[in-house]
């Protein structure tokens, strides 16, 4: 079984003013999936908080996954952040989000979340709206076992 972390970036969610319903989901999917979340924070958009959050998590966990702070606005970091400290970028998880939820809305175009793995942990961001965060990981939920086994050094085919 797979270790996981769940990071919502939300100055209202951080000082308690939103209930974080994103997360929830995140967490409902995950372990539906038989992913451990072991831990979960609701932090501010701050991108000293995030960085170190990243850091430290992804030396305890094979995945992280964040919600919130992808999109256009002056807080919305998390994309930024996430590229600076990861070593490679996974830009398929991405696109293929961003594909998905243009299905839905144009404004998906409008989503900078990115994809990457430090060491051996995984790193996705999903915006924050729960039906963004319910079909962004619809979308790639079933490629994130193969991707940390991976990462951990399988010799499993990537075909099939």
């Amino acid at each position: 079984m797979f270790r996981a972390a769940i990071l919502t970036l939300s100055d209202k969610g951080a000082r308690g003013e939103r209930v974080d319903d994103s997360g929830r989901l995140l967490r409902k999917a995950l372990e539906q999936a038989r992913i451990e979340v072991i831990h979960y924070a609701i932090l501010p958009d701050e991108k000293d908080v995030l960085r170190d959050m990243l850091v430290n998590l992804s030396e305890k966990v094979d995945l992280i996954v964040t919600t919130g702070g992808t999109g256009l606005g002056p807080r919305d970091i998390t994309p930024d952040v996430t590229l600076e400290v990861i070593d490679r970028e996974v830009p398929g998880i991405g696109e293929a989000m961003r594909l998905e939820g243009l299905k839905k809305t144009p404004n998906a175009m409008l989503s900078r979340a990115v994809a990457g793995t430090r060491g051996e942990c995984l790193i996705i961001n999903l915006p924050g709206s729960p039906e963004a965060v319910k079909d962004g990981i619809g979308t790639v939920l079933g490629v994130i076992p193969h991707a940390i086994e991976k990462l951990k050094g399988s010799d499993k085919e990537c075909a099939g």
